[in-house]
């Protein structure tokens, strides 16, 4: 089969037949073209133009910089002694990883896909000229301390670059120029520890101040560690630097507990995130459960998305209401939670609920416009303003006297170690992202899709925040785990379906 290459990358691109990404596909049109971003845009269509094929590629080297100053190098790994035994280790440049691996059969035959992450036969840095540095911004997470590691020690370890900072304090400690050297045995154990040895702040970030720091300092390669203010952050410094033609690499590693990243499976930090609500939530329960009509409260992390509460409910068994953003709820009146709550007082003596953070702000939120240092919506502490609402309402009624006990563990949390999956996952996300930096590539943030790990264009995960979806089986489960009510009447169902349906429809005019 004769085919041209999509990729705009092509040094290290095989001749091979075999190297096709679609081996099965014969006589394909292959096209591609770039906007003014840099984001690739590239099709496939076979004999029957049944078959559509849509790139999200990410910007390279060779996509702004004069090819005069680029050379391209063997890839280090083929004589590491860790790598060469390794069948296939190097990524083929035209492999890629589809976003969406189920369709139904009246879907229509298009698929949207990224570049696979992983280590490249080329790269376009010597490892002697590497000068890295790390940041962590935005609040605290689970496995940050992960991240800063796997990067110095991969660094080091795989590619042999000794030259790596820590820029200290978040994005303004670029221009405060509070940085510390990083080596393997600086970073050695600080996965065992919570928080972050570099420290971190919200808001600080000045593009021009930024870059110019960078470049004064002879650094190349970037990583910033943070959530989605924190990537359009990034995003705006690859401009920055694109515009300079430097020839820097920016990596984006996305960071927050609340799981709200569009594209890719999920954040690290969720599964640790997890595990630990789980020994608040059983707290609540033995307090609920040894008192009459014990009631116990538990506030999780969720600011905008209710995927912490959700999942921490579904895997206590003890939850009787989860509470999320995603789903409105009311107090009074039939159907609305406080009836639930009495029906609970009565059937078993106790009740056990989960509230995210952002739940229940339209019923109590006085200023809408506040913010905080990152752009953020402030929430008013909806834990204790419920809290005091169910105690008042059974103070009412006079014939229920309830014990509730309220527990706001969020900041533990954030605070922990992370676990074993999140460490595995940490070590990944670390490694792609140096693969890629090391290999050309700029402007991009890695993460899993469908299990496998991609490089992602900063504008897939910065336009939207993932949410969970109430009318789908997850939040089915958990309705029919908990036994609580959907807190909706007919006509907000009428809505959700509604809305669902554009979605769906947009989503089939992208392709």
């Amino acid at each position: 089969m004769e085919y041209s290459s999509f990729s705009s990358f092509s040094p290290s691109s095989s001749s091979s037949d075999d190297d096709s990404i679609f081996r099965g596909i014969t006589h394909c049109l292959w096209c591609h073209w770039f906007d003014d971003d840099f984001k690739a845009k590239t099709m496939v269509t076979g004999d029957d133009h049944h078959f559509q094929f849509l790139l999200d590629d990410i910007p390279h080297f060779t996509h702004y910089l004069p090819s005069h100053h680029l050379k391209a190098h063997s890839n280090p790994l083929h004589n590491h002694p860790a790598y060469s035994t390794v069948d296939q280790y190097y990524v083929d440049v035209d492999d890629v990883v589809a976003q969406n691996i189920v369709a139904g059969k009246n879907a229509q035959k298009c698929g949207r896909y990224f570049r696979l992450a992983g280590p490249r036969q080329k790269v376009f840095f010597e490892p002697q000229e590497v000068h890295a540095c790390i940041v962590t911004c935005g609040g605290l997470c689970p496995g940050l301390n992960t991240v800063i590691r796997e990067i110095v020690c991969g660094l080091h370890h795989m590619y042999r670059v000794h030259n790596v900072v820590g820029i200290q304090g978040g994005y303004k400690g670029f221009y405060s120029k509070n940085t510390i050297s990083l080596t393997p045995k600086s970073v050695n154990g600080i996965h065992k520890r919570g928080g972050t040895i570099l420290g971190t702040s919200r808001g600080g970030h000045n593009t021009s101040k930024i870059v110019d720091s960078i470049q004064h300092r002879g650094i190349n390669q970037v990583y910033i560690i943070g959530g989605d203010g924190t990537q359009k952050g990034v995003a705006a410094i690859y401009e920055e630097i694109r515009k300079r033609g430097l020839k820097v690499s920016v990596v984006g590693i996305p960071k927050t507990i609340d799981n709200d990243i569009p594209v890719i499976d999920k954040s690290f930090g969720f599964d640790t995130a997890i595990e630990e609500a789980q020994r608040a939530i059983d707290a609540a329960h033995v307090e609920a459960e040894s008192n009459e009509n014990g009631i116990g409260v538990v506030r999780l992390m969720g600011r905008n998305s209710g995927f912490i509460a959700m999942h921490a409910t579904l895997a206590s068994g003890d939850v009787d209401c989860c509470l999320i953003p995603e789903s409105h709820f009311y107090l009074e009146g039939e159907g609305g939670l406080f009836e639930y709550i009495e029906h609970c007082l009565k059937e078993q003596g106790h009740m056990v609920m989960v509230i995210a953070e952002g739940a229940g702000q339209e019923l109590i939120s006085k200023d809408k416009n506040q913010m905080d240092a990152s752009g953020n919506k402030l929430h008013e502490d909806v834990g204790s303003w419920l809290s005091q609402q169910i105690t008042d309402h059974f103070k009412g009624k006079g014939n229920i006297l309830i014990n509730l006990k309220y527990i706001d563990p969020t900041y533990m949390i954030r605070a922990v170690p992370s676990n074993a999956s999140d460490n595995i996952y940490c070590t990944l996300l670390a490694h792609n992202a140096i693969h890629g930096a090391m290999a050309g590539y700029t402007g991009f943030t890695v993460g899993p899709v469908n299990g496998e790990h991609a490089y992602v264009p900063f504008h897939r995960i910065t336009e939207r925040q993932n949410k969970v979806v109430t009318t789908d089986r997850t939040w089915a489960r958990l309705l029919s785990s908990t036994n609580q009510p959907t807190f909706l009447n007919p006509k907000q169902v009428d809505m959700i379906n509604k809305d669902k349906k554009n979605f769906t429809r947009q989503s089939e005019a992208i392709c």
